[in-house]
């Protein structure tokens, strides 16, 4: 399973040969769904918070006495009834989102997206990403560069999570040089997962060989090449 190389100004530069049992990956929705929903409740802060009867100020005193005022009975204002009573139900700081996934589900779940995007045209391998320094104009004509070059037009018109570029280790220039681009995001080869590749619609990977051998130890899809 070979795929073409390109260089940073869009020429192909040559091919790489990718690994079957990693690309050949059947799409497994159901997992990946699982992944995701389960890494968004992860993220969430639960910082909401909300304060019962028991917590709000005020409320020490009987309003007015059990009868013979012709009002209802009451006896505190601290009843959710009350304006600025307590809360009924409402969000607390102490419930946990948290769900457990899985290592290899994990690592399953990456493996079905990468070859479900490699399928649908959705992944762009560069030789690399070179930047004497960090030049926001440089990486705009490299986008569209590569964007014309390897057919894929909508790389560098697309508005909003365009591309995720995947290095394999951490180069300041070319995350300096695509951090004013809202559309972009840069990232390491170790770092990336089933979230990040759904969110962005294209994956540039870089130094391909190297990002390769990462993935490959990463989801445990032994290579056959």
């Amino acid at each position: 399973m070979d795929t073409k190389v390109y260089s940073q100004d869009g020429k192909e530069s040559g091919s790489v040969t990718l690994p079957e049992a990693l690309f050949g990956t059947a799409w497994n929705p159901n997992l990946v769904h699982e992944v995701v929903v389960s890494m968004q409740s992860n993220a969430r802060a639960g910082t909401a918070h909300t304060k019962d009867r028991s917590e709000v100020r005020g409320g020490g005193k009987k309003p007015w006495r059990q009868k013979g005022t012709g009002r209802a009975r009451h006896g505190s204002r601290r009843s959710p009834i009350w304006t600025g009573g307590g809360v009924t139900f409402g969000p607390r700081s102490e419930k946990s989102y948290a769900k457990k996934i899985n290592k290899k589900v994990r690592a399953k779940a990456l493996a079905s997206t990468l070859a479900k995007k490699f399928a649908d045209g959705e992944i762009i391998f560069v030789d690399s990403f070179t930047f004497d320094a960090p030049k926001t104009a440089e990486a705009k004509a490299s986008l569209c560069a590569l964007a014309k070059g390897s057919g894929v037009e909508e790389l560098a018109t697309k508005r909003k999570n365009a591309a995720l570029i995947v290095l394999t280790q951490r180069d300041e220039n070319t995350e300096k040089s695509f951090r004013n681009f809202g559309n972009i995001e840069v990232s390491q080869v170790k770092d990336i997962n089933t979230l990040d590749l759904l969110t962005y619609k294209y994956v540039v990977i870089a130094n391909p060989n190297d990002a390769l051998q990462t993935l490959v130890s990463r989801t445990g899809m032994q290579t056959t090449a």
